[in-house]
């Protein structure tokens, strides 16, 4: 293994799934020692690598797909995988992980600094970064002070003026799988089907959610912060606001990218330095280039998404919400959300 910590053969390989199905994993990957990952979080992963094998000179390699995709791939290769580290976004994917057992406990004494609740409670998988998903507005139709929580707006008085996301999104099913946390499943049926009764509009993408919203087709929605900074970074005009919801009670909802070392790695160390650099000194080339919230309270927020203040989280274990993930589905299709 290259420990030089200068220029490397190949500090960063990136393979999609269709080489590893074309050619197979284990002449895809090369022969030589690196830790490997496969990822189903596309965002800026290039970056955050590149330094860690610049300051560490490990390699690293790593697969994008699919999760539901790696997650087969992971079962089909068992004790042959090269995978060292599954990475992916949402909770429920990887308490998905976690409960068909292809991950393995990791030693979390490092990773004190990220919050107990993002963190599995047998250590299988670690919250990498923060993904709010929170209440959108358009500040010409709506005023912040008739705003407050997911549950109000299923109030009639929102009725027509609602975008959501589609059933099938997993951040949709762990926003609904908190309220059954929260409220029980009929306290949860009855927000829902409230949201339902008020003729919202299923679309299936936060960013037309939020283009709607700015273009008078809806006045509220709810979405992952991260596609507002985006748009935001594009055209700082863009007249939608974000409102951090459920901010008298239990707080707002938050999900996770993150990741864990799998149950069959050949590196396991190597895959426990990795997911530790990323928590700690790989934090702001992480996050950054989402907009994302960090997990270490030592990084600050990226700067556009500073700009909206702090706000109190839900502290909600993200294992919990994401164990009544079937759950969600089944009460989404009970209610009509589509």
């Amino acid at each position: 293994m290259n420990h030089s910590g200068t220029v490397m053969r190949s500090a960063v390989v990136l393979l999609s799934l269709t080489t590893l199905v074309s050619c197979g994993v284990i002449d895809a990957f090369s022969d030589d020692e690196a830790v490997r990952v496969y990822s189903g979080r596309h965002y800026d992963l290039e970056v955050a690598f590149e330094e860690f094998a610049a300051g560490t000179g490990v390699d690293v390699e790593f697969l994008y797909g699919g999760d539901a995709e790696l997650r087969e791939r992971l079962r089909t290769e068992g004790d042959d995988t090269l995978a060292d580290v599954f990475m992916t976004v949402d909770a429920a994917n990887l308490e998905l992980a976690a409960s068909e057992g292809l991950l393995q406990p990791m030693d979390t004494t490092n990773l004190d600094v990220v919050d107990e609740n993002i963190v599995h409670p047998d250590g299988l998988w670690v919250g990498l970064s923060k993904r709010v998903r929170t209440i959108m507005y358009h500040p010409d139709r709506v005023e912040p002070s008739e705003l407050s929580t997911y549950e109000d707006l299923a109030d009639p008085r929102w009725a027509g003026r609602l975008c959501m996301r589609n059933s099938t999104n997993v951040y949709t099913q762990s926003l609904v799988a908190s309220l059954i946390y929260h409220h029980g499943y009929d306290g949860a049926l009855e927000v829902v089907g409230g949201w339902v009764a008020n003729d919202t509009e299923i679309m299936s993408n936060d960013i037309v959610i939020l283009e709607t919203i700015a273009a008078g087709g809806c006045d509220v929605g709810i979405t992952n912060h991260y596609y507002l900074a985006r748009l935001l970074e594009d055209d700082p005009d863009f007249p939608v606001l974000p409102f951090w919801a459920n901010q008298e009670g239990r707080g707002v909802h938050v999900n996770v990218s993150g990741a864990g070392i799998t149950a069959d790695a050949d590196n396991p160390e190597l895959a426990q330095e990795l997911i530790e650099w990323l928590a700690t000194d790989g934090q702001e080339a992480f996050v950054y280039g989402n907009h994302e919230y960090p997990v270490n309270p030592d990084v600050p927020p990226p700067p556009l998404v500073r700009e909206w203040g702090e706000f109190v989280e839900d502290p909600l274990n993200a294992s919990e919400f994401a164990s009544l993930n079937a759950d969600a589905i089944r009460l989404m299709n009970e209610v009509g959300y589509d």
